[in-house]
């Protein structure tokens, strides 16, 4: 299974709520994705979504979502507070494993499609760039949208990465990054004027010679009567939150200002929480080991656990997962018993080298194969949501009974994969058993059953969506293919 991939992208329209909502579906109809947060912000002008996904569903979702921005958002007409210089201003990469090469590489292919397919120009940014320079966002920003349309094909420094050497003439340019966990933390202070605001944000910011890492800038929340210090903590553990909020209180009390409020935009890791409370709190001889949540979940860390939360999750009222799921789920564990007796009879002594060598190219196939059911598991579970999606779209969308039917589509063809990935997988058991051991035979045993359940119960799901298809050939390929795979199965 593909590593998960955390993707934050920001999109320069904070007020009109169809727009947003629009690209935001563009990201959950994509298989595999799921919404995390959908951040507005109407005095920036500005919204923040977060996804996670495995890598190829957040590239696809990132593509998608950034299609429909350059398409809906026009920024010759944008207003807004918060800098920017394309409709779909940003799009980060962040890794939950702290590993940054497949964001990089992710950030490169979605740049070059982007530039290609949307005819958008893409700067690549922070641990993707390819320029020094260009690792500071605010470098690759400076300027905005209007400042880059009249020096792009005139300056070398600001030419693009990949995509036109001129600026979209409505979605701007866009930023493609891989970066580590931020925390965007604003600031409100009243009593402030712009000018006063501008030189606390200048004292605070690293550039100023101020934090290190926290980049800061001032905004007039002018509908609000206040200034706000915009500040990104690029490594809050070097410079926590507690930190960011004494400097700037401490500016602010001295031109008799005052902090009245501050904001967390997108999503935070707790662990910038419990350091923010244990800073307020000046608590001594702590450890983050009392904080109950954690040991709770070191707790549920065992199978039993997990297996718990799997089967409550299927007995649940809701629509996913379902049937779908619970066939990738059975083609897992099949795969992942098929795995072990390939590797506990690979290691037994009584197993000779060709023999071993078989069993060892057994194992890795089934390790394989698991990852492919378990991203056939989420696949299922998102290609049911994106039905009920597209059903719930207004009766009068001139778009919807084709967005049902792509939808319904899509939900035949996973647990129809699903299928054919069981047949695959209980042939490598077949082949695989008569080398295992005797001590493991049950357990390869077990694995054919569950694989050949995994086919049979995907294909219940081929033929129920394949029955509400409006195309007559499209329902009858499906069938044809469902049919052969209950042949390749002796049924």
């Amino acid at each position: 299974m593909s590593r998960l991939v955390l993707c934050v992208p920001n999109f320069s329209e904070g007020r009109d709520k169809g727009k947003v909502d629009t690209i935001v579906q563009a990201a959950r109809a994509v298989p595999g994705v799921r919404v995390l947060d959908v951040e507005t912000d109407p005095d920036h002008n500005r919204c923040v979504l977060s996804f996670v996904a495995p890598a190829e569903a957040a590239l696809e979702a990132a593509f998608k979502t950034a299609a429909r921005a350059v398409e809906l958002i026009d920024l010759t007409k944008h207003k807004g507070e918060h800098p920017r210089m394309g409709a779909v201003d940003v799009i980060p990469f962040i890794p939950l494993d702290g590993d940054l090469s497949e964001c990089r590489y992710l950030a490169n292919r979605l740049g070059e499609r982007v530039g290609r397919e949307l005819n958008v120009p893409v700067f690549l940014y922070d641990r993707a760039a390819r320029k020094p320079e260009r690792e500071n966002l605010a470098n690759v920003r400076k300027g905005q949208f209007e400042g880059l349309r009249d020096l792009i094909g005139k300056d070398p420094a600001r030419s693009p990465d990949f995509g036109p050497n001129a600026i979209h003439p409505t979605a701007g340019a866009t930023a493609v990054g891989a970066r580590e966990q931020i925390i965007n933390f604003n600031i409100n202070i009243s009593g402030l004027t712009l000018e006063q605001g501008a030189g606390i944000a200048k004292k605070v910011r690293a550039s100023g010679g101020g934090l290190p890492h926290v980049r800061a800038k001032e905004i007039d929340l002018a509908a609000k009567g206040l200034i706000q210090i915009s500040t990104v903590l690029t490594d809050y553990r070097t410079t926590p939150i507690a930190k960011v909020l004494d400097a700037v209180q401490t500016e602010a009390a001295a031109v008799a200002a005052e902090v009245v409020g501050t904001e967390i935009i997108g999503l935070i890791p707790r662990e910038a929480l419990v350091d923010f409370a244990l800073n307020r709190l000046k608590v001594s001889g702590f450890s983050k080991e009392q904080v109950l949540e954690k040991r709770l979940e070191a707790l549920g860390g065992g199978w039993e656990e997990a297996a718990e939360r799997l089967t409550a999750a299927f007995a649940s009222t809701e629509p996913t997962p379902g049937g779908g799921s619970a066939a990738g789920t059975a083609g897992a564990i099949g795969c992942a018993l098929g795995q072990m007796a390939a590797g506990i009879s690979a290691a037994s002594k009584k197993v000779d080298g060709v023999r071993k060598e078989a069993l060892e190219a057994a194992k890795e196939g089934f390790k394989s194969l698991q990852g492919e059911f378990q991203r056939l598991t989420g696949d299922d579970a998102a290609s049911f949501d994106a039905v009920m999606a597209a059903i719930k779209l207004p009766k009068d969308d001139p778009a919807r009974g084709e967005k049902v039917q792509a939808a319904l589509k899509s939900a035949a063809e996973v647990p129809l994969e699903t299928a054919r990935r069981a047949v695959e997988a209980l042939r490598r058991v077949q082949e695989s058993a008569g080398q295992a051991v005797g001590t493991v035979a049950s357990d390869m045993a077990c694995a054919a059953h569950l694989l050949r359940a995994a086919a049979l119960c995907a294909l219940e799901n081929v033929e129920i969506n394949a029955g509400s298809l409006k195309d007559p050939a499209a329902a009858a390929a499906l069938r044809k293919a469902a049919a052969d795979v209950r042949r390749s199965l002796g049924e």
